[in-house]
This record gives C-alpha cells, sequence and structure tokens, in this order.
C-alpha cells in the first residue's frame, strides 16, 4: 500500500519541477543545528522549505531536483550511517534509508558531495536556489558553479542563470492541501484545549510563568511544541505586544493576555485570548472587549474568496475606531479618526499574517502594487486588538492598563472561510462561566 504522507511531499516536488521546467536545477540545504551556548544546542528543528519537498528532519543534508533527469529527478545527500554517533546522538537514515523510507530516486554520502553536485549543475542553465538564508551554504554553491565556468574552454556547460526558489516554492506553501489543513486543524485543536486549561488554572497571586507551564504542559502531552515563545502578559504587560519575561505576579482586577501556540507536526497554530485573572471584567474592562470582538468578527466575516487581503484589516478598523468612538475614548467624525489614524494609539498593527509551516508564513502580502487577493486553501490569522497603557493621554486611570486581543486562525474556503480554533471560549460570558466552574 503507497504511503500517503509520501505520496504528499512527492506531489509537491513533482509540482516543483513542472514549475521549474526542464535544463534547470533546485538545491536546498537542511537547516544547520544552532548553537544555545557553550556545547548545547537548540534543539534541531528542519528548515521548512526543505521539509517541505523531503519529509526529512536530519541536519547536514542537500535536497536536489532535476527536472526530465532519466538517472533520478530527486538526489539526497546525507550523513552515513555511523554507529559510534548514533548511539549519541540516535539513529541517521544514511543514503540506503533515505531511498528506501523518504522517496529518494538516488542518495549520496553528504561528504561527497563537492565531487558529486558540480557535476550534477553541469548542463543546467538555471539553478533555483534561496540566497542569503545560509551565506556558508551559498559561497559553495557559487564556487562550484564558478568552477564550472572556469572550465568553460574545455568544453564545460556551467549554469548561465540563478532563479530565486522561495519565489516559486512560497507561493506553492502558501496553498494548503487537504491533509496539511488537517494537521492545522489538530494543532489548532492541541492549542485552543490548552488555552482552555490555562484559562481554569487562572487565578490572583499566581505567577505568568505557572500559566505558561500549563499551556507547554498541554502542548507536549499531545505531542505538539510551542510555535513561538508564548505571550503570558498580566496588568500592565497585556499592553506590551511582544512581552515575553512572563515573571510578574497576576492580581485580581487585572486582565491576563496570553499569545500561544502549538507546532504539530511542522504545522503551527496561533491563538490569543484575554480574560479576568478574578473570572470576571469589570465595566471598563468588558467594554473594551466587545469592541475588539466586535472587530474580529467585521474582520473574519471579509475573509472569502475574491476579497483581497487588506479587506480584513479595514473591517477592523473600522469596528475599533466606532467602538473606541463609543466608550468615549475617541472623539469626533468616524470618517475623520480613520482618516487621521487617531485608532493607532490604541490599535497599532495589522489585523493578522499567513500561518502554516512558519508561524508567520510565506507568501506575498501584495501581488505588483495591489493587495493578495484570498483563494481556497490560503490560511491566516485574524487577530485585532486595543492596548491602554497607563499614562495614556486624556485617557481616564479606569481603561489604564487594559490590554486586550483576541486571535484565530482561519482558512479559506469556496463559500468564505472556517476558524479552526473556535474551541478557545472567547466570549465574555462563555469565558466567565469557564473561570467560575474551575
Amino acid at each position: 500500500m503507497a504511503d500517503p504522507v509520501k505520496g504528499e511531499f512527492a506531489r509537491r516536488r513533482t509540482q516543483l519541477m513542472r514549475l521549474m521546467g526542464s535544463d534547470s536545477i533546485a538545491i536546498l540545504p537542511a537547516a544547520p543545528p544552532r548553537q544555545r551556548n557553550n556545547d548545547v544546542e537548540y534543539n534541531y528543528r528542519q528548515d521548512s522549505d526543505f521539509y517541505y519537498l523531503t519529509g526529512f528532519n536530519e541536519p547536514e543534508a542537500v535536497a536536489v531536483l532535476i527536472p526530465g533527469r532519466a538517472v533520478a529527478e530527486y538526489v539526497l545527500f546525507v550523513r552515513e550511517r555511523n554507529r559510534e554517533r548514533e548511539i549519541w546522538d540516535g539513529q541517521r537514515a544514511g543514503p540506503a534509508g533515505v531511498v528506501k523510507d523518504y522517496g529518494a530516486d538516488d542518495a549520496f554520502p553528504i561528504t561527497d558531495i563537492d565531487e558529486i553536485l558540480p557535476g550534477l549543475l553541469e548542463k543546467c542553465s538555471r539553478v533555483y536556489y534561496t540566497m542569503g538564508l545560509n551565506q556558508e551554504f551559498d559561497q559553495r554553491v557559487v564556487g562550484w558553479v564558478n568552477t564550472l565556468r572556469a572550465q568553460a574552454r574545455s568544453g564545460a556547460h556551467p549554469p548561465q542563470e540563478f532563479v530565486a526558489l522561495d519565489h516559486v516554492l512560497h507561493d506553492m506553501r502558501l496553498f494548503k492541501s487537504r491533509g496539511e489543513l488537517s494537521l492545522m486543524r489538530r494543532s489548532g485543536a492541541i492549542a485552543a484545549g490548552a488555552h482552555v486549561r490555562a484559562m481554569r488554572f487562572c487565578r490572583p497571586g499566581r505567577m505568568e510563568y505557572e500559566v505558561m507551564a500549563e499551556l507547554l504542559h498541554e502542548f507536549n502531552r499531545h505531542g505538539a511544541d510551542i510555535s513561538y515563545h508564548p505571550i503570558v502578559g498580566g496588568g500592565a504587560n497585556s499592553c506590551v505586544l511582544h512581552y515575553r519575561d512572563n515573571s510578574a505576579r497576576l492580581n485580581d482586577g487585572d486582565l491576563l493576555l496570553v499569545d500561544a501556540g502549538c507546532e504539530y507536526d511542522y504545522y503551527a497554530s496561533d491563538i490569543t485570548r484575554t480574560y479576568p485573572v478574578g473570572g470576571r471584567f469589570s465595566s471598563e474592562q468588558r467594554a473594551v472587549y466587545e469592541v475588539v470582538l466586535e472587530a474580529q468578527r467585521a474582520a473574519i466575516a471579509k475573509v472569502k474568496p475574491g476579497n483581497s487581503w487588506d479587506q480584513p484589516h479595514e473591517a477592523a478598523v473600522r469596528a475599533i475606531t466606532q467602538g473606541l468612538k463609543r466608550i468615549g475614548l475617541l472623539k469626533g467624525s468616524l470618517p475623520g479618526l480613520i482618516r487621521s489614524g487617531a485608532y493607532k494609539a490604541f490599535f497599532m498593527h495589522r489585523t493578522g499574517h499567513w500561518l502554516g509551516m512558519d508561524v508567520h508564513d510565506v507568501g506575498d502580502y501584495k501581488v505588483g502594487d495591489e493587495w493578495r487577493v484570498f483563494e481556497p486553501g490560503m490560511a491566516l490569522t485574524v487577530e485585532p486588538g486595543i492596548y491602554i497603557a497607563a499614562g495614556t493621554r486624556s485617557v481616564s486611570r479606569r481603561f489604564w492598563n487594559i490590554g486586550v486581543r483576541i486571535e484565530d486562525d482561519v482558512v479559506v474556503t469556496r463559500s468564505g472561510c472556517q476558524v479552526l480554533t473556535d474551541d478557545a471560549p472567547k466570549e465574555p460570558d462563555q469565558i466567565e462561566a469557564l473561570m467560575a466552574a474551575a
């Protein structure tokens, strides 16, 4: 029986090679290990582009695609099996293993790449490669090409053109397959469960890092890891957009903003929920919260085929400006306030980003000078917010240190969109009921 997962990677390689055309070659290096400190490495995570095409998660590897090559269109260079190193670091696939288990047509030891790859480059006029991500490997690729150019008088046929591989590949990654969306739903469900757990755990006197520990426990018990460092900010920290310390005590009467997602089988989720530490919103907190919730609903309604990327943001800006005016934090005509950008004192970021293998996923937001038009299979976040830091001028102290963001993961469908993270409650009454029952 065919392996459906292996088949998905093969389909991607076939699609890319069709886009490349004959007389071309694509070269993708694996992510190098990263040093944390001294002799300690960060937990290894494969480069998303490399994994997208190979499903192979070992370092020190290079994938090569050569459309139309009679002998082997897909070649992998990998580490050889090594019993001593495998005792320390775990099993390696080796060249035979990647042919058997990862669909490579042929494979060679990575130590032989300098001898073999120039021969694969010869007679290919175009090299598809992403420059600038790995400067050491960039120099090797340029060196192989220059070596062939120096041999041109001896009959060598060096490549004549470099083409940005990421431009082609990232447009492929922007459109999620059925299999990818299944993984994203699972990632979203795990993250939603973690947010529910955090809401139930939250109490005055607990620490931000204790809430983070609940999130991480829920991620890990379902075989997932963080997709980014969680933001767990109570009180004044809820107004710091990229707060990372997660070290303060939670106080009764404050809001807690939790922005946390997980990565499941290389696919990310990204959820933000905001709730009262003591279990009940104050009137000011609820007023601000409901403005943000209205803005998120308005933005999500604009995520559908044929609409442009900017339309959800425009809808959120309008709803937030209208809401801030209604609760007395902005004064003036709605068109004038939007035109002047008065809302930016409270809402200073965009309403979302692409989502997929990377939490801020690849894909152009504009095509030429025009915002990208939504098409089925695109996945994104929708995350409006309002942040009122202490000392904000012309704002009553009753509103100070209220930071609210509500974020969900959304996929464009044929008729509109689907929210992948609805299992995390966001209606204020739902939140209060959940926290009261904990």
